[in-house]
């Protein structure tokens, strides 16, 4: 059994309302000048990232789960539970919403639910995020949907740098323009678009919309994701937790110094979105540098972590 971090390659994915900021604030080669999406740490048949180290180099993420469980604890399941990514959000997203597992198993051939989180890494002063809705009945929201009563229906948020949000399924939701996001999510791609702001897509055509769907999946009334933060302090670490929930739960982990830390869980998800430092354990160091994304998985051993850092850290 492998006891050291495993880093892996992420892939990307263009999008109409992406950008460069996955370039020029993590010095990736982005495939594009319209870049929206980092699939950092992913199993998705839709973009699997790729082990970059050590004894399982160049199996992808979800071979490992399939050939090596021993790696994730023997967690069950058929697929990996959960994705992170990174989200460079340079135009608005198109408003939509998410299925939760019950309605994905019925409708989607086998995806997960999709519910997910957003830590904001940095915006633009006024951003905005689009969490929830108005309505008080499918009908009305309906009613408002085919009217385009987008202003009455769409509950706004400014965000800044920091925050956090946490996204269940069924929440009608988007992240507006001038956002860099890790979102945390169950391992899914199941998505029902309700409102794109007409755009075209490359072939001069509307976007796929799929309002029933997204009216049956749709929370109606609106319920605020419920999340704890709380936060706790030691030599050399910071840790912020953010949520415990049924399918994931995040911290943000801020190193100055030297942090000793251990792997209690199944795995942990690590990703370096601030600074640089050394992970040692044993006798071995691993560097670690902005952009980074690694697993820490089963029985790794207790390790430190040294310099200045922040990382956000999830498991199931």
């Amino acid at each position: 059994m492998t006891q050291s971090p495993i880093f892996l390659t992420p892939v990307f994915k263009e999008k109409i309302w992406g950008g460069t900021a996955l370039r020029d604030r993590f010095g990736y080669g982005i495939p594009s000048e319209t870049t929206g999406e980092c699939w950092a740490i992913s199993a998705h048949p839709n973009g699997p990232s790729t082990v970059a180290n050590g004894p399982y180099k160049g199996k992808t993420l979800t071979e490992l789960w399939d050939e090596h469980r021993e790696v994730f604890g023997c967690v069950e399941g058929e697929r990996f539970p959960l994705l992170t990514k990174l989200l460079d959000v340079k135009e608005d997203m198109s408003i939509k919403v998410h299925p939760d597992d019950y309605y994905a198993g019925e409708n989607e051939e086998g995806e997960l639910g999709k519910t997910e989180c957003w830590y904001i890494i940095d915006c633009k002063e006024n951003a905005e995020i689009i969490y929830g809705h108005t309505a008080r009945s499918k009908t009305e929201l309906v009613t408002m949907i085919n009217s385009g009563d987008w202003e009455g229906l769409l509950r706004r948020i400014k965000i800044k740098p920091g925050d956090f949000y946490y996204v269940p399924s069924g929440t009608l939701h988007a992240l507006c323009k001038g956002a860099l996001v890790l979102e945390t999510q169950q391992n899914s791609d199941a998505t029902y678009r309700v409102y794109d702001y007409d755009r075209l897509d490359n072939n001069e055509s509307p976007r796929e919309l799929h309002f029933a769907k997204a009216v049956n999946a749709a929370t109606v009334p609106h319920v605020d994701g419920y999340i704890d933060e709380s936060t706790e302090s030691r030599k050399g670490i910071t840790i912020k937790t953010f949520v415990q929930g049924e399918y994931f739960s995040v911290y943000k982990w801020d190193i100055n110094g030297e942090a000793e830390l251990s792997q209690d869980e199944s795995f942990l998800l690590c990703s370096v979105i601030e600074g640089s430092g050394l992970l040692m354990y044993e006798d071995e160091t691993c560097p670690l540098k902005k952009g980074d994304h690694f697993m820490l998985p089963a029985q790794m051993p207790d390790f430190t972590i040294k310099g200045t850092c922040t990382l956000i850290v999830s498991h199931i």
